[in-house]
């Protein structure tokens, strides 16, 4: 019986080529992870940093520790814009959920080329800048020259002011969807084209019809790819700033500075030129956020799924 031994040479010769392999690999991730601690990490550490300390005029900037957050979440401003977020993540993000599933089980029927025109036009909205989207709307919504007013007008009705104070939610309500509900569509289309036609065909075999298997197969099939958008919707519409921001000045006073916290952590960090507390109302918004998130996550938990 033969045993061979590794010499010195050729385990030298394997070391320096497992450190020159990873050597190349760092140097690939090298610029992302610059990238990364400059523009996000350092930041985020520095907004932190900020959050503890309170500046005034008399007493100058001294260290407070949790001083701002227990203000931040006794600040009527602050938590009157985490009431109007939740309300609108209740309102809005079932509304997506319905809209981009009925499309997708819709698109996901059709075969004709008219199936791949539309899969365009409804994921078109996402693709358009924020800042046009809501100017267009702004205009859209305009009662004085826009064309929803010109059609009302020219039934001898007044056109409805969604940049009211009264009707604001559901003007925002309305951007919001069709500037998302195509992404989430394309999200569970392409999930819809991952099912194995064959459950299809057995449940033809067995007498099921179109809804039945729309019930039975797609949609509890889809449960891993409606948890993962609801999670994205809840975490986008809790930061919800964009929109409100650029038709603030159209709404005429229908938006006030402290609509969300996001809005209102601008405000004070920009405005009012008080980035200790805009730093501490960033923080808080993120302490909302995740624990929302947690709560959700917790509440749909399911073994098996991406949850799990």
């Amino acid at each position: 019986m033969t045993t061979t031994t590794e010499t010195p040479v050729s385990s030298k010769r394997r070391r320096s080529t497992a450190l020159r392999q990873n050597l190349t690999g760092w140097a690939f991730v090298a610029p992302f992870g610059v990238i990364f601690v400059a523009l996000l990490v350092l930041p985020i550490g520095y907004a932190l940093y900020l959050s503890l300390f309170q500046k005034s005029l008399i007493g100058g900037t001294r260290f407070v520790l949790f001083g701002n957050y227990v203000k931040a979440f006794s600040d009527p401003s602050f938590l009157s814009g985490v009431g109007f977020v939740i309300a609108f993540s209740l309102v809005l993000i079932p509304l997506q959920m319905v809209i981009s599933l009925a499309a997708a089980l819709i698109l996901d029927i059709t075969v004709t080329r008219f199936a791949r025109f539309s899969r365009l036009m409804i994921f078109m909205p996402y693709a358009i800048p924020t800042v046009i989207g809501a100017l267009m709307w702004g205009f859209l919504y305009s009662d004085n020259f826009g064309p929803l007013a010109e059609i009302f007008e020219s039934f001898g009705r007044q056109a409805p002011d969604f940049l009211s104070s009264s009707l604001i939610f559901y003007g925002l309500l309305n951007i919001v969807t069709w500037q998302w509900a195509g992404y989430y569509m394309i999200i569970l289309y392409a999930a819809l084209q991952g099912i194995d036609p064959t459950l299809y065909e057995a449940a033809r075999i067995d007498g099921a019809s179109q809804w039945q298997i729309v019930l039975r197969i797609k949609i509890p099939l889809l449960t891993p790819a409606l948890l993962l958008i609801l999670v994205f919707a809840l975490i986008g519409t809790l930061q919800f700033f964009n929109e409100p921001k650029i038709l603030q000045k159209l709404a005429a006073g229908a938006i006030p500075n402290d609509f969300t916290p996001n809005m209102y952590a601008y405000q004070q960090a920009f405005s009012l030129a008080n980035a200790n507390y805009g730093a501490t109302i960033s923080f808080a918004l993120g302490a909302v956020v995740f624990i929302c998130v947690y709560i959700f996550l917790f509440a749909t938990r399911k073994r098996g799924s991406f949850l799990s």
